[in-house]
């Protein structure tokens, strides 16, 4: 049995799900697109294809394999884009939340039903249909769970609005005995600077005490304040639109001193260096294009 634990983002990582590039499907119609990043690369003939994107997957599988981590990949379905495994669901302490995604995405998954069959079947939640919740929009902090939502009318024309009230209303119920705090993103379906997809695309935590942030992807700036106050604004990185355009919030942690980042973000894998992390630097740009990237392409299950 697989005995699930993540406390925290940021924790010595021993088993996680890295997503898949293979076999993913055809360049989508401006019709299917579901973020407005990934409609910027379609409409210009630039979107990511699968022999630029399955070496940056696999280059991200090294570091994993360095550093002694267990990596479960989804079973292969043909033509189905699978990398993004942070979507379809999360671990929080012991249970394994199932995220309630996009209808067309229910098959991925069935792709790692193989993992789900390791763990223990009353840790496994479905939650009621009304919740909306992502796991990008699901960020683990000790005794708190940061969960990004959208609190707009317009909700329900947004395909970029992930995680409703009812989703974190959910999360409260489940774990009365932690701090849920949500934070209103700022969402569009037309315009990358202006979309915080998910929290992770504009917050993240590195290290013990610090952070990553883009103060505009807040809609309120209390909920911006509220993250300045816990980990003080001498602890937090900012970025600029254009870095958070090119997901810089969006690294990962294999360990408290250990950071998976993009090759090209200088000015944060500077920061980090100089803050004593060891920069683990992959190619990862092409993947970028979809409006994800590491965290996003990621779901861990054991933090030591």
């Amino acid at each position: 049995m697989l005995k699930l634990h993540v406390e925290n983002e940021t924790s010595k990582l021993e088993a996680v799900v890295l997503g898949t590039a293979k076999s993913n499907g055809p360049t989508p119609t401006i019709e299917d697109a579901y973020d407005p990043k990934s409609l910027e690369f379609i409409k210009a003939g630039t979107y990511p294809v699968e022999a630029d994107m399955i070496p940056e997957m696999e280059a991200f599988n090294t570091v994993f394999e360095k550093y002694d981590v267990k990596v479960y990949r989804p079973e292969l379905i043909e033509n189905c884009n699978q990398i993004f495994s942070r979507d379809i669901a999360f671990v929080i302490d012991d249970f394994f939340i199932k995220s309630n995604i996009l209808p067309d995405r229910e098959k991925e998954l069935e792709a790692i039903q193989y993992v789900i069959n390791q763990i223990e079947p009353s840790k496994v939640i479905t939650p009621p249909k009304e919740v909306h919740i992502e796991g990008g929009d699901v960020m683990l902090w000790n005794d708190h769970i940061f969960i990004g939502t959208y609190k707009g009318a317009d909700y329900p024309d947004l395909i970029t609005a992930r995680t409703n009230m009812h989703g974190v209303n959910f999360i409260k119920e489940m774990f009365p005995n932690k701090i849920v705090k949500e934070f209103d993103l700022s969402k569009s379906n037309t315009i990358a600077r202006d979309n915080a997809l998910h929290l992770d695309c504009c917050f993240q935590p590195v290290g013990t005490s610090k952070g990553i942030i883009h103060k505009e992807g807040f809609r309120k700036e209390a909920d911006y304040n509220y993250l300045v106050d816990l980990f003080g604004e001498e602890n937090l990185f900012h970025i600029t639109k254009d870095e958070m355009y090119y997901m810089f919030s969006n690294v990962f942690s294999i360990s408290p001193e250990v950071v998976v980042s993009e090759k090209n973000f200088k000015r944060l894998n500077n920061w980090l260096r100089e803050n004593k992390f060891t920069v683990e630097e992959i190619p990862y740009s092409e993947i970028s294009k979809q409006e994800g990237l590491l965290r996003c392409s990621t779901m861990p299950l054991i933090r030591a």
